[in-house]
């Protein structure tokens, strides 16, 4: 994105609101549950640079903008400038910097968007430069008043010393004559060998907050004279309001008011929110139908089924002649997948808290892209960018849905009608599940050659499906394709942005294209996005060519990459730890992806009741993500995005009937019970040299696994998910 500061208004709202929608796709931590009550504070923060500031008390916090969901990002990038800062780790705070302020100094802190496994890899080095400088500035302030050189001092654990003497002081003492000081122009980070708390097990920033109840979510937001507001949508797509009638609930308690929200929204404004939603609940609305109410899951079937034998299609790999070795082939092997739409589901609602006046607009509200909220409060508020601000708060779950600012606008036009009064709009868990931006839904057909020998010739992988790009991005398609669709099948050498999602295997013929077929759902950003299903199709069927070829499933896809590569050092481990080719009786199921700049592996056991039960117990996790900044963290987000991954795997499926969702709560949209999860082991691995994703690339290798350990146990191939309603013994 271009300097912010020499953008026009508009061209901010565009390019910031597009940045929070591409989170995960084509491309950064934390604070306190204190930060919401003290956001509008008029006193200025002391600091040694934007990211450090030293109190008195020798407390140093860490300003950073990605937004901290769960995934530990927030403890992860203090890490990183914590051990270039030499500073005391007992004694770290964070806190978030604003997107208006980041605005208004030229972005200094960079990108605020969090998403796409990219908090850690895409901020590393100018965080821990911003450490590094800080903590010379102090050196230098310490050098000054003892009058000596700052080489000849030494800074260790928030204490500077002089070397050729006995004198130190604490960064506490030196931080406001640190703090007048020019900042360096070059700054030399450490080697990885001298690093000291990068790479080891901290205790989260966070967990005490949440685990008392001192942690302040949005949802939680109390603001002097605030009223609470209900909204509600027309629950099929394209729909508007056509009338409602507020003299019905006008006279409800705690209504103070009733209005339309743009063209297809109705919100009732109260005292209290219960008072709001008890209020909407009973107001008389009736909906226009538009373009797409009229939308059906099971009849978008046909045109995806098209898609998978259409001649024409935008073609993402491939390479050697596949139409021969179709030709020559002994064996053809043929299957065909899908995935349905998926829900975000985020454990916390969408909500907002706003307050607006001719002069200014502020928000709260918990945000996977600061700089994209802005945009979206200046855009309602009717404001220059200069006169809005957004304190942002811990999310509640993410996923990816928190990245546009559709709820954000909706609260912002609600406060704008009751000019100085904050207002906090809330959904409710239906709104959340009929509103998302849904996981897009496809088909895959694939079609594999096989030699006499049982070698792997060729292989066709065709999606049929949404494209996710254009509903949302069209001007970052690439002559009509959607690389994203690719992810983790994309060749390599071919475009830096998307080089952390390129295939690993060596195929000696193959083609991957994809017939583009777009349904009226509106699409979005889901964690792990298409590595999801096309892991699913990729692996799965590569086990059943292995079957079919008469081969183990873990030679056979050694056979198809080097052996001294890094897919292969994740696959290898996760089979020798899982007891792969041991004669235990238990079923087991192999998967190896590369996505997200990291390399993961999964080996699933389960075992299949003879009444068709399923019951996973046990997946052995393999990452290397270069870089293993925290590896406690690393095995938590392991585990994190198995629940989520094996939620959709058994239960998650979004339909639509006549243009509306029909899953509206978690009693038909189910996620994986406690009892139901299986026993996780992850090995950390990390070879160095690059710095990879955590939180998305590992979801995607758990579903393949543990279908491929279903066909292991019952000889039945799971071809159409989710699995919840079928007999994984009928073969």
């Amino acid at each position: 994105m271009a300097d912010g500061l020499t953008l026009s208004r508009r061209g901010f709202i565009v390019s910031a609101s597009a940045t929070g929608l591409a989170i995960g796709v084509l491309a950064a931590c934390g604070g306190n549950g204190d930060e919401a009550e003290n956001a509008v504070s008029s006193e200025p923060i002391p600091e040694v640079n934007a990211w450090v500031h030293v109190g008195t008390d020798d407390v140093v916090t860490v300003r950073i903008a990605r937004s901290e969901m769960g995934q530990g990002t927030l403890t992860g990038l203090a890490q990183l400038v914590a051990e270039e800062l030499e500073c005391d780790w007992t004694k770290v705070v964070t806190e978030y910097p604003t997107p208006g302020e980041n605005l208004a100094r030229d972005r200094i802190w960079g990108d605020f968007a969090t998403g796409g496994s990219r908090g850690v890899r895409d901020s590393h080095q100018y965080v821990r430069e911003g450490g590094a400088a800080a903590r010379i500035m102090l050196i230098e302030a310490a050098a000054n008043e003892w009058g000596v050189p700052a080489s000849e001092c030494v800074a260790e654990s928030s204490v500077i010393k002089h070397m050729g003497s006995d004198r130190q002081t604490s960064y506490g003492s030196i931080a406001e004559a640190a703090s007048q000081l020019a900042p360096p122009i070059e700054v030399t980070l450490k080697d990885p060998s001298e690093w000291k708390i990068i790479g080891q097990p901290k205790l989260r920033l966070d967990t005490t907050d949440k685990l008392t109840g001192k942690q302040v979510y949005g949802a939680d937001i109390q603001l002097d004279g605030m009223v609470n507001a209900s909204i509600k949508a027309a629950p099929m797509i394209g729909g508007t309001v056509a009338s409602f009638d507020a003299s019905a609930i006008e006279s409800m308690p705690g209504v103070i008011k009733v209005m339309q929200v743009g063209d297809n929204a109705v919100a009732v404004v109260a005292e209290t929110w219960w008072q709001a939603n008890t209020a909407l609940e009973a107001l008389p609305i009736e909906w226009e139908p538009g373009e797409g109410s009229d939308y059906s899951s099971a009849a978008f079937e046909a045109e995806l089924d098209d898609g998978l034998t259409a001649d024409e299609a935008f073609v993402g790999n491939g390479g050697g002649d596949v139409q021969a070795a179709f030709a020559n082939a002994a064996q053809v092997v043929e299957a065909t997948y899908n995935m349905p739409h998926q829900n975000h589901a985020c454990m916390e609602p969408m909500n907002a808290t706003a307050v607006w006046t001719e002069d200014k607009c502020e928000v709260w509200c918990p945000t996977q892209n600061g700089e994209a909220a802005l945009a979206s409060t200046a855009d309602a508020a009717g404001l220059p960018l200069e006169q809005c601000e957004v304190y942002k708060v811990h999310l509640g779950g993410g996923f990816g849905r928190r990245g546009a600012g559709d709820y954000i606008a909706q609260a912002v036009t609600i406060a704008k009608s009751m000019p100085g009064t904050p207002v906090k709009l809330l959904w409710t868990r239906e709104e959340d599940m009929v509103h998302g931006f849904f996981h897009p839904t496809t088909k895959a057909r694939m079609r594999g050659a096989l030699d006499a020998d049982g070698n792997l010739t060729g292989l066709h992988l065709r999606i049929s499906g949404q494209s996710i790009l254009a509903a949302l991005m069209p001007q970052a398609l690439a002559d009509g394709v959607d690389f994203a669709t690719f992810q983790g099948l994309l060749p390599s050498g071919v475009d830096p942005r998307v080089e952390d999602q390129t295939l690993k295997y060596e195929l000696p013929a193959f083609l991957i294209d994809h017939a583009m077929r777009n349904p009226p759902v509106r699409p979005g950003f889901w964690r792990g996005v298409n590595s999801n299903q096309n892991a699913i199709y990729l692996e799965c069927f590569l086990d059943e060519m292995a079957f079919a070829a008469g081969r183990d499933p873990l030679e056979f896809r050694l056979s198809l990459m080097p052996d001294d590569s890094k897919n292969a050092a994740v696959l290898k481990a996760v089979a020798e730890r899982s007891g792969w080719g041991s004669d235990d009786g238990k079923s087991r199921g192999l998967c190896t992806f590369y996505s997200f700049g990291s390399y993961t592996a999964a080996c699933a056991e389960v075992t299949v009741s003879e009444d068709g039960r399923l019951k996973i117990d046990r997946i052995v996790a393999a990452t290397d993500p270069g870089t293993a900044v925290n590896p406690q963290q690393i095995e938590a987000q392991v585990e994190g995005s198995f629940v989520y991954g094996l939620s959709a795997l058994l239960y998650g499926e979004i339909t639509f009937e006549n243009g509306e969702v029909q899953q509206r709560n978690f009693d038909t949209f189910d996620s994986l019970r406690i009892a139901d999860m299986p026993e996780v082991e992850t090995i950390v691995m990390p070879s160095g040299g690059f710095w990879g994703g955590v939180g998305e690339p590992t979801i995607a290798v758990a579903a393949p696994a543990v279908l491929n350990a279903i066909h292991a146990a019952t000889g039945k191939r799971v071809r159409q998910l989710p699995i919840k309603d079928q007999n994984l013994r009928d073969v």
